[in-house]
């Protein structure tokens, strides 16, 4: 990836298809775009584990659990840290969502979220796979679900 690409492109677009991705997540199990149609979700891609401002944002999601589960909204962190890593991480803050491993940075490369790290990037795909949302940084969980 060119330099100019990792610190200047932005997210997809919001009303273009979601890339067809497969990853892991902290238990090993298989977490692809065509297991997710037919439910809208979220994917949080953030730079590590353990971190200040990635643990605030997931937290956030955390924290309004019950208000994405009554609308069917599933949540995925992503970030190439290790399966180890992200299953201490989850325990540690009680996260009830998968996060799911990026081995070699490939869906963050597929979503425009790569670079020499991971650019914190959030989108909200509908259940159709269609992008509704799409923001560098941290968005609230409110503006997340008003897209979706």
């Amino acid at each position: 990836m060119s330099l100019f690409r990792a610190l200047f492109s932005d997210p997809l677009e919001v009303g273009s298809p979601a890339p067809e991705f497969s990853a892991a997540d902290q238990d090993g199990h298989e977490v692809t775009l065509a297991s997710l149609k037919g439910h809208p979700f979220i994917l949080v891609f953030y730079p590590g584990d353990n971190t200040p401002t990635c643990t605030v944002q997931l937290c956030e999601l955390r924290d309004n659990w019950e208000t994405l589960q009554r609308r069917g909204i599933q949540v995925f962190g992503v970030n190439p840290r290790g399966a180890a890593s992200h299953r201490k991480f989850r325990g540690k803050f009680g996260f009830p969502f998968p996060l799911l491993v990026d081995e070699g940075g490939r869906l963050a490369a597929l979503f425009n979220a790569g670079g020499w790290i991971v650019r914190r990037t959030v989108y909200g795909i509908d259940s159709g796979g269609t992008i509704r949302f799409a923001h560098r940084g941290k968005p609230s969980p409110d503006e997340v679900l008003a897209a979706l």
